[in-house]
């Protein structure tokens, strides 16, 4: 298996094209943070949100750039590390930034309205939902190494680019539909978001373990680069959805009911 000549023909573009929207990302949102602290000081943004924001975008800069880049495009191991960054452990930082509840604080009051009704919205809300989180992200991985799509993709520059945007988008928004702080309208309780979060993590350790032994799988590479493939999936995997229930448990908050009525005193 060898995409190398991709990685070549694309130059230094593939290198500066990720710096750049990578940059504008991060200069966007630290305007933005120094946008709500000036308008409301009495309630600054929190750092921590800052920090985990830019900690996401150097984990996909970790993931676009090299080493990393070029490793993965000529070998099976390399990829799987890259998808892992991409679509799980970035994903889970930039969510825990809360880009939506920031942008939220520093619209004007009739833009961030009709924001607020974007996400109340009946599509919004079912594409937050966590099943359909679930299907676009990890629901996925079987399509996209058991079928010929994987080599496909590779062979093709902007299938390449649009797999990682998959990866990127769905992987944001599995994260967020089970413990972002942004707001989400309709989102299910505790319990059935961590039964979604189980079973993505039965569906990354049955294909990982399936890719190991061969069964199924249609990737051109040889059978030590599949298994550490499929090993990085595995161990991976588990790493990225012990910390997003980490952050499950973080940011839930129970609903508070007040004191129950006093019952009323039978009429005489």
């Amino acid at each position: 298996m060898s995409h190398l000549p991709h990685q070549q023909g694309g130059g230094v573009a593939e290198v500066l094209l990720p710096v750049l929207a990578l940059l504008v990302c991060t200069g966007g949102y630290l305007l933005l943070a120094r946008a709500a602290r000036r308008r409301n000081p009495a309630r600054p943004w929190h750092r921590r949100r800052t920090v985990a924001f830019c900690g996401g975008v150097a984990l996909l800069a970790a993931a676009l750039l090299p080493p990393v880049a070029p490793f993965a495009h000529h070998d099976f191991r390399g990829h799987m590390a890259q998808h892992m960054l991409i679509g799980m452990y970035a994903p889970l930082a930039l969510v825990l930034g809360a880009p939506v509840t920031l942008l939220l604080r520093t619209l004007p009051a009739a833009r961030a309205r009709r924001l607020t009704g974007l996400l109340h919205s009946r599509p919004a809300r079912l594409l937050a939902h966590p099943a359909v989180a679930l299907a676009l992200s990890a629901g996925s991985l079987p399509v996209l190494y058991f079928t010929p799509l994987y080599e496909s993709a590779m062979d093709r520059p902007a299938a390449h680019w649009l797999l990682h945007a998959h990866f990127l988008l769905s992987g944001c928004l599995f994260a967020h539909s089970v413990a972002g702080p942004d707001p989400a309208p309709g989102r299910p309780g505790v319990p059935a978001r961590l039964v979604c979060l189980g079973c993505a993590i039965a569906v990354h350790a049955v294909t990982a373990q399936l890719m190991y032994g061969g069964f199924w799988v249609d990737i051109r590479a040889p059978v030590t680069e599949v298994r550490g493939g499929a090993e990085i999936m595995y161990y991976g995997g588990d790493i990225a959805e012990l910390l997003l229930a980490a952050a499950l448990v973080a940011t839930w908050r129970p609903v508070r009911r007040g004191p129950a009525a006093p019952a009323a005193l039978p009429a005489r």
